[in-house]
């Protein structure tokens, strides 16, 4: 090899300059230079051996999973980039240590190292280092797009961020609910609920008013799992019963066909029972002269549950005022609301709450009659709720689908599309995106994509992928014009035989729940929830408003309302 000196000759050599030069200068500079050059080696091999270990990989993700909820900007490891890099230095490296010896035996004044094999030993073995590096990147390039879940990862831009990565730090920020706070605050409202309902119950049935029916049904996305945001608005479904004697028929509205199913609450015609309560048909019912019947009016059901309510809650407020105020209200829409407002640390992390109590009537099979918000005043409308049927399907979904199941985190994602991008339009254009895209619809779009996949497509490392097929399954739906009710008009085998529907529901025409829109704002919602899509690291930059809990429960009125 070129520069270095033959054993024999750098013998010779070595033992004429011990003669001439001092021995232990000399001794002294080569055990120096042979410790300084083992030791550089050897740093080097175990710091780039450290680096390329699966362990250190292992940790550094850990790593990355724990800083990155601190900040979105963060440095990571780019393979493609270290192995090349450490590969160039460690060449260069290999030439400089070359290029010193050859200096050294030019100039006749070496302290190299007197047995040169092991200098030769450690070359190769550089070498050796060189070719597994190399081998190793080369490995890397094919099995990183092998290990991820799509073939093209997609990037957000200078981050380098993928969507996957982007959409589960948002979702561990903004969305995910605590499970310990979730479950105190839904204790906290049973509680105060059981006990209203409790005290307003009547065993024996008036002859001329309503009365409660001494239970309730927790509805809505709190107690599906599917909130997003904070546990600060809850559903509550309050039956009530009608007065002994009084029979009502339902009907069906034809006036307005398609949207959502609205019906009718009749008295039979020449009823003797409407003739012997005149207060409470002047209260409580409408004449409806085309028909000549009496119909059960929503207005005035709502107004006397608001006076029911209020005279029970004074009646349970003593024990509940040590840990908060309560305030009962009656919104414009006629809407029952009772606020809770902590005043100590039994409500966890002092959120305000705001329940939603709603007056319903049995109608069969678990379903029940609701006031609808759809129809005008005097129209008397009432819409179907589907309680028991709803939950009965999500409890044999959740059955079918694998344990790490990632259906409940889609829809919740899907929702927080929805609000980030509500937030950045005018009063009119949000009452549109928000009414379109309610949290009903999302949910009858997610339930029938859930209906019409294999289970085990909803794996965890899905989630981008079921994600795009909810968000293309809607747009399909917006252009379309129709997203059909998943109880009403469905497609016949399409839900399990344990769904029992009633007699009157199975028998309806299909209902559409866009049939109130016009073509022009479904393709405003479909084309801009497109741009919400393609655009999402957009919108998560700019970030939520602040909002109080209260304002909160408020505004979930209309978006987490079933």
């Amino acid at each position: 090899m070129r520069g270095l000196l033959l054993p024999s000759a750098h013998a010779t050599s070595t033992k004429k300059l011990h003669r001439v030069n001092f021995p232990l200068h000399n001794s002294f500079c080569l055990r120096g230079r042979k410790e300084h050059q083992f030791g550089l080696v050897f740093s080097i091999w175990a710091s780039g051996s450290a680096w390329a270990s699966p362990n250190f990989s292992r940790r550094a993700r850990v790593d990355w999973k724990r800083t990155r909820r601190r900040r979105m900007s963060i440095y990571t490891l780019n393979l493609r980039l270290f192995w090349p890099l450490v590969t160039c230095i460690l060449t260069a490296l290999l030439l400089l240590h070359q290029y010193i010896f050859r200096g050294a035996e030019d100039q006749g004044n070496d302290c190299a190292d007197q047995g040169l094999g092991a200098v030769t030993f450690f070359k190769y073995i550089i070498a050796f280092i060189l070719f597994y590096f190399f081998l190793k990147y080369c490995s890397t390039q094919p099995g990183t797009a092998r290990r991820g879940f799509h073939k093209v990862p997609e990037v957000n831009g200078k981050s380098g961020v993928s969507k996957r990565e982007l959409l589960d730090d948002h979702y561990e920020r903004h969305v995910r609910l605590s499970p310990h706070v979730l479950g105190h605050s839904k204790a906290h409202v049973a509680k105060l609920v059981s006990e209203l309902v409790r005290v307003g119950r009547t065993d024996v049935l008036p002859e001329s008013s309503l009365a409660f029916r001494g239970d309730f049904i927790q509805i809505g996305s709190s107690y599906e799992e599917h909130k997003v945001g904070s546990p600060d608005c809850f559903d509550i479904l309050v039956p009530l019963r009608a007065p002994r004697g009084l029979k009502l028929e339902t009907g069906v509205c034809t006036e307005k066909p398609g949207g959502p199913p609205l019906c009718t609450l009749n008295t039979p015609r020449k009823a003797e029972w409407t003739r012997r309560h005149k207060a409470f048909m002047d209260t409580f019912m409408h004449l409806h002269n085309a028909q000549s019947v009496y119909r059960m009016s929503p207005d005035s059901v709502q107004r006397w549950f608001y006076t029911a309510t209020q005279r029970r809650l004074a009646a349970v407020r003593y024990p509940f005022e040590q840990r908060c105020s309560l305030s009962l209200s009656l919104s414009e829409e006629q809407q029952v609301f009772l606020r809770l407002t902590p005043r100590s640390d039994y409500v966890c992390c002092h959120i305000s709450m705001g329940i939603r109590l709603i007056p319903a009537f049995p109608l069969a099979d678990g379903a029940f009659l609701v006031a609808s918000q759809q129809g005008q005043r005097g129209e008397d409308l009432w819409t179907v709720y589907f309680p028991r049927q709803e939950q009965r399907l999500l409890a044999w979904l959740k059955g079918r689908l694998p344990p790490n199941s990632c259906h409940l985190k889609c829809l919740q994602l899907l929702k927080e599309i929805r609000n980030l991008s509500g937030e950045t339009l005018d009063q009119q254009s949000g009452a549109e995106w928000g009414g379109v895209l309610s949290s009903y619809a999302l949910k009858t779009a997610w339930l029938r994509l859930l209906l019409s996949t294999p289970p085990e497509t909803w794996d965890e490392c899905n989630l981008v992928d079921r994600l795009d097929d909810l968000l293309r399954s809607l747009r399909e739906s917006l252009q379309s014009r129709a997203l059909c009710h998943l109880l009403l008009g469905g497609i016949s085998g399409f839900l399990p035989d344990s769904i029992v529907l009633p007699k009157l529901v199975k028998e309806t025409v299909p209902s559409n729940l866009w049939a109130e829109f016009s073509d022009v704002t479904l393709d405003m919602v479909s084309a801009r929830l497109a741009y919400s899509w393609n655009h999402l690291p957009r919108l998560i930059r700019l970030g939520r408003p602040q909002r109080t809990s209260l304002g909160r429960g408020v505004h979930c009125k209309y978006i987490d309302a079933e």
